[in-house]
C-alpha cells in the first residue's frame, strides 16, 4: 500500500514535466462513450444494467478552451449543459452532424434510441423516437455511425450481414448491406456522406457506396485483407480531419486484443502500410470489451490505443514498416491509475478515449471508476 502511494506521489510530481495541461473530473457513473457534440462539448452516458442511466452533455473546462496555455489544472471544472435519463445502458452513442440529434444503442435491444439536445429551449436531453434494428446476441449490440446528407442518417447493425443505413426521420432504409458475412461488427464509420466502412471482430474491412442502386438489393463491396489475424478480436479507427490530405483521409488503423496494430490505405487494401506490436498487458476482460484505437486528427504519424488496462498509450508510427515489429509508446497516460477512486484490488480499465478537435496533443479519456481526464502531454522536443 505504501509503495503504491509513493508511486502515485512520484507520478504527481512528475506530472509537472509530463503534461502541459491536466484536468480531472469524477462522473457519478462511468461512461464508455465520449462523443463530440460541438467545438466545446461532449456527451457521456452510463452503461450499468438494471438501472436508469444518465446521458449528459458536458462543456469542456474554460481554461482548456483558452488559446494560451493555462498550466496544470486538476479540478472539477466540467459543466453540465444538458442531461437526461435512459432506461437502458448506453454502449454506443453518436451525434448526427449538423443536427441536435443523438442516437444510442444497447445490448439485447431491437431498436435504437433517438434523442434531442435542443428541444423546447430546456436543458433536458429528451427521447424522441426509436429506429428498428437487428438485436445482437449476448455481449454484442448494434454499432453506430452517423452522417448528414440531405437528412440525418445512421449506419447501424450488430453483424456485417445486418448493416444498413436508415434515414432518422422517416426510418426509411437508404442502404442494406446484404453481405453473407455473419461476423460481429466492431467499428462502423462514414468516410464521407456516401461511403461507409465496417470492421469485423476478425479484423476484416468492408466498404460500400450507399449511392449504388444495387445496394438496396444487398450488393455490398467487402474487402478481405490477407493478414494473419490469428483469431484475435479487432477494432478500427479512421483519421477525421478537415485539414488532412486525400491520402490521409483513407488511412485506417486496426488494433487486436493481442496488441497488433495495422495501418492500411483504403486505396490499396491488399498490403498494410505499416504494422507494429504495441505494449499489450494480458487482459482479463472477456473479448477485449473496451478495446479502442484512434488516429490523431492534427498530428502526423500518431495513434492512441486503450482498453488493455488503466492507461492510454500514444505511439509515433513514423518509423514503422509493413512488417510488425515491437514498438514502444512515445507517451503513456497513467493518470487514471494514480488518481483512481476505485476500491483497492478492483480492476481499472480505460473505457474510452478521443482526440481534441483543435488541440493536436490533447486527448480525453474515461475509466470504469467514473474518472474523466483531459490531458495535453508535453513534447520533450518543445513542439506543441
Amino acid at each position: 500500500m505504501r509503495a503504491a502511494e509513493a508511486e502515485a506521489d512520484a507520478w504527481l510530481l512528475d506530472s509537472l514535466r509530463l503534461y502541459n495541461d491536466l484536468h480531472v473530473f469524477e462522473l457519478q457513473d462511468p461512461t464508455r462513450v465520449l462523443e463530440w457534440t460541438g467545438e466545446k462539448s461532449i456527451c457521456v452516458a452510463g452503461y450499468e444494467n438494471l438501472r436508469r442511466n444518465e446521458i449528459l452533455q458536458l462543456l469542456l473546462p474554460q481554461k482548456l478552451c483558452a488559446k494560451e496555455n493555462q498550466g496544470l489544472c486538476p479540478e472539477r471544472d466540467f459543466k453540465v449543459k444538458r442531461g437526461g435519463f435512459s432506461d437502458r445502458p448506453v454502449y454506443s452513442l453518436k451525434h448526427v452532424p449538423e443536427t441536435s440529434l443523438l442516437v444510442t444503442s444497447a445490448p439485447l435491444d431491437d431498436s435504437l434510441q433517438v434523442w434531442g439536445l435542443e428541444q423546447d429551449g430546456t436543458d433536458l436531453i429528451k427521447p424522441l423516437s426509436t429506429i428498428p434494428t437487428v438485436k445482437g446476441g449476448e455481449g454484442s449490440w448494434a454499432r453506430l455511425a452517423a452522417a448528414f446528407s440531405k437528412s440525418a442518417w445512421v449506419l447501424h447493425g450488430p453483424r456485417i450481414t445486418d448493416l444498413q443505413v436508415t434515414e432518422v426521420e422517416s426510418k426509411k432504409a437508404i442502404f442494406l448491406a446484404g453481405s453473407a458475412n455473419t461476423d460481429e461488427a466492431t467499428t462502423l464509420e462514414f468516410l464521407d456522406q456516401t461511403t461507409v466502412l465496417a470492421c469485423s471482430h476478425k479484423g476484416q474491412l468492408f466498404l460500400a457506396d450507399v449511392r449504388q442502386s444495387s445496394s438496396l438489393q444487398g450488393a455490398a463491396e467487402d474487402a478481405h485483407i490477407p493478414l494473419a489475424l490469428g483469431g484475435e478480436r479487432w477494432c478500427a479507427g479512421v483519421r477525421h480531419s478537415p485539414q488532412a490530405s486525400v491520402g490521409d483521409k483513407t488511412l485506417v488503423a486496426r488494433l487486436s486484443c493481442g496488441g497488433c496494430v495495422v495501418l492500411t490505405d483504403l486505396r490499396n487494401m491488399a498490403s498494410p502500410v505499416k504494422a507494429a506490436k504495441c505494449r499489450a498487458p494480458p487482459s482479463e476482460l472477456p473479448r477485449a470489451e473496451f478495446l479502442s484505437i484512434s488516429v490523431a486528427p492534427l498530428l502526423e504519424n500518431c495513434v492512441a490505443v486503450s482498453g488493455f488496462d488503466g492507461t492510454v498509450q500514444v505511439y509515433d508510427t513514423h518509423s514503422w514498416s509493413p512488417e510488425a515489429q515491437q514498438a514502444e509508446p512515445s507517451f503513456v497516460h497513467k493518470g487514471h491509475v494514480f488518481s483512481s477512486v476505485a476500491e483497492v484490488g478492483s480492476p481499472l480499465w480505460v473505457t474510452a478515449h478521443t482526440w481534441h478537435r483543435e488541440k493536436p496533443r490533447t486527448l480525453l479519456s474515461a475509466a470504469n471508476d467514473g474518472s474523466l481526464h483531459v490531458w495535453d502531454w508535453a513534447d520533450p522536443h518543445g513542439a506543441r
